[in-house]
C-alpha cells in the first residue's frame, strides 16, 4: 500500500512537471507550493479560502445543492422568489443590510453581530468539504457550505441549522418568521438557505 502511494505520488510530481513551465529544476520541481499541489491532487484536497476579516449583510442567498433539484424546483425564478420570501423572514428578526455582520479573525475566533447584539465564537474551514464549522461558545455547532471570493462570501446552511441560527442571533424572537422560513425550505427540497455577504 505504500509503495502504490509512493508511485502515485511520483507519477503525479512528473505529470506536474510536464504541465507547469516554471518548474525549471529539480529544487523548482520540490519546492513548498509544487509538493503541495501534488499531496492535494492525490488526497483530493483543494485550495484553503481566506475567511478572514468583517463581512457585512446584504441579502439572503439561496443555492440548490444541484442543477436537477433547481430545475425541479422551477428554475432561477424560484430561487429569486425564495431569497425574496427568506429576505423578508430575515428582517422580522433584525437580520438585514447594515444591521449584521461577521468577523473572522486569523486565530480561529469570531464574531457575529446582529444590531447591539454580539456573538463569539470559534471557527474551522474544511478545504475538501467546503465548509466551515461555527461554534458558539460550546452553546451551538453549525455547518455552513461556503462560497468565497476576495470581496464576496455566502454562507448557506440545510433548513435545520439556519432556524437554529435564526432564533439564537437574532435581536428579537420571530415564531412566526421561523415557521415560515422552515415552510419555505420544506416547500423546495434539497434547497440550502443563508447569507450573502460582502467586505
Amino acid at each position: 500500500m505504500k509503495k502504490f502511494f509512493l508511485s502515485l505520488a511520483f507519477m503525479a510530481t512528473f505529470m506536474l512537471m510536464a504541465t507547469d513551465s516554471q518548474a525549471q529544476s529539480w529544487s523548482d520541481l520540490f519546492n513548498k507550493d509544487n509538493i503541495s499541489k501534488v499531496v492535494n491532487a492525490i488526497t483530493g484536497n483543494t485550495k484553503s479560502i481566506d475567511m478572514t476579516g468583517t463581512w457585512n449583510y446584504q441579502g439572503s442567498a439561496v443555492e440548490f445543492e444541484s442543477d436537477n433539484l433547481l430545475m425541479k424546483a422551477g428554475g432561477a425564478a424560484a430561487a429569486t422568489m425564495a431569497e425574496s420570501k427568506l429576505d423578508e423572514q430575515l428582517s422580522k428578526i433584525g437580520i438585514r443590510d447594515g444591521q449584521m455582520s461577521f468577523t473572522f479573525n486569523a486565530d480561529s475566533t469570531f464574531t457575529s453581530t446582529v444590531g447591539k447584539k454580539k456573538l463569539s465564537g470559534t471557527y474551522s474551514y474544511n478545504a475538501s468539504t467546503k465548509q466551515v464549522n461555527l461554534k458558539y461558545l460550546k452553546l451551538l455547532n453549525l455547518h455552513a457550505k461556503v462560497n468565497c471570493t476576495s470581496n464576496s462570501l455566502e454562507l448557506l446552511f440545510n433548513s435545520d441549522n439556519l432556524l437554529k441560527l435564526m432564533s439564537f442571533i437574532g435581536s428579537k424572537s420571530n415564531s412566526t418568521a421561523l415557521k415560515t422560513v422552515s415552510s419555505l425550505a420544506d416547500n423546495y427540497d434539497g434547497m440550502m438557505l443563508g447569507f450573502q455577504l460582502t467586505k
